[in-house]
């Protein structure tokens, strides 16, 4: 018998996935610094990834600190969205009568700008980081509600029927056959309000920001702005970043370690 041969290590997929990536992102970063290199752009117009990299590791303490504010919104608000956008699902499936009737406000929520009703919300609320926090939850409450009712709703037939020909209680099919079938578009709302609280944080802090309220890495760069200190603001949009496709990150690895065994979404 021959010896299994081994296959290359690029042709793994989970590799592929973090190589292609990396490489892309390589060139690119080696193109911006060649372009600024030879056109000699001013620092203050497009700053190298060199002098990027140099701001970050001499403003790490200050630009971690306001991180840290960004993260505690960012995670509250993402908290909250997880919590009332469940509760909410929960209750428009009881009911077509309460979803006709509730569906059309959360909706209203998706569309409102935050950056219209941020200084209302900031006005009335005292505690400015309360008052972010529910900026940022109204931006991604809406992700958990739809995604959390269309998991709800997408119910195999032939299974409700089943569980109706043997007298399941609502609570049984809720619990045994409805929430199974939601989950994976429940993580995949995860996926997006995530993102959204984070964007919401950023977003309510610019505005209290230019209310003259010191808060989390936004402020830092409005401030930044303000003083033509551009390597410290692409050092702080770097952070906010990388920020974000972690807990994107963090949510597909949820999303796999709960899913991977047994839903097909998820199998390779």
């Amino acid at each position: 018998m021959t010896p299994r041969s081994k296959k290359p290590l690029l042709s793994d997929p989970r590799m592929q996935r973090i190589a292609a990536p990396a490489v892309v992102g390589a060139i690119l970063l080696l193109l911006w610094q060649a372009l600024c290199t030879a056109f000699d752009v001013p620092v203050y117009l497009v700053p190298t990834p060199a002098a990027i990299f140099g701001t970050l590791v001499a403003d790490w303490s200050l630009l971690f600190g306001t991180l840290l504010v960004t993260l505690k919104i960012t995670f509250l608000a993402f908290a909250l969205a997880v919590v009332l956008g469940v509760a909410a699902a929960f209750l428009f499936v009881q009911s077509r009568l309460v979803e006709a009737s509730l569906f059309p406000y959360a909706i209203l929520l998706q569309v409102t700008p935050i950056v219209a009703i941020a200084p209302l919300i900031i006005i009335w609320v005292k505690t400015p980081i309360f008052a972010l926090t529910i900026c940022a939850t109204m931006m991604a409450l809406f992700p958990i509600i739809s995604n959390t009712v269309l998991g709800l709703r997408s119910v195999n037939p032939g299974l409700l029927n089943l569980f109706r020909l043997n007298r399941a209680t609502r609570w049984q099919t809720l619990v045994r056959l409805r929430i199974p079938s939601a989950l994976p578009s429940f993580f995949g709302g995860l996926r997006i309000s995530c993102g959204m609280s984070l964007i919401g944080a950023v977003v309510a802090e610019f505005v209290a920001g230019t209310g003259g309220t010191g808060t989390g890495l936004a402020y830092q760069i409005l401030q930044a702005g303000f003083e033509l200190n551009i390597p410290r603001l692409f050092a702080a949009l770097l952070m906010i970043t990388v920020t974000g496709v972690l807990l994107f990150g963090l949510m597909v690895t949820l999303s796999r370690l709960v899913l991977s065994r047994w839903h097909e979404s998820e199998l390779e």
